[in-house]
């Protein structure tokens, strides 16, 4: 217990801050009725790139499922051929899973991704009642094929 002065001194003070913040502004974003704007920083959805031929940048190389501490990434990789060709590289993911059920978007895959093909998006609307549908494939990552470019065999 402090002395009736210290209380009077304490409660003085938090008033203070309350009068202060009284007459800021408000800092409310009025979603869905005005656009969101999102920090430079802003982890949302995953985005699996394409290059500039709409060819796609993930080589199933592992290692943003490797690096990952939820165990989110499920990927599966295959081997381009002649007739089809997905990646530039030799090989290509041919299924490539992220389970947002499990995901806490440290960023530690975007990260490790040599070939920059995985990068944060400003996607944030999640919400569902269905678990099964916060299991996003290939098809809903993948970014759309530049225009201009030749669209890619997937």
């Amino acid at each position: 217990m402090g002395t009736p002065v210290k209380d009077a001194i304490a409660i003085a003070k938090g008033m203070a801050v309350t009068l202060k913040e009284l007459f800021r502004p408000p800092i409310t974003e009025f979603y869905p009725d005005e656009p969101v704007r999102f920090q430079e920083r802003f982890r949302g959805v995953h985005v699996l790139q394409r290059d500039e031929n709409g060819l796609e940048k993930c080589v199933a190389c592992f290692l943003c499922a490797a690096n990952c501490p939820a165990n989110c990434i499920y990927i599966e990789a295959a081997d381009n051929t002649d007739t089809q060709r997905i990646s530039a590289s030799e090989r290509y993911a041919k299924v490539y899973n992220i389970d947002y059920n499990r995901c806490i978007f440290c960023g530690y895959c975007v990260e490790a991704c040599p070939t920059d093909a995985i990068t944060h998006g400003h996607g944030f609307e999640l919400a569902s009642y269905d678990v099964s549908n916060l299991i996003y494939r290939k098809e809903q990552l993948l970014a759309p094929v530049p225009a201009g470019a030749a669209a890619a065999d997937s």
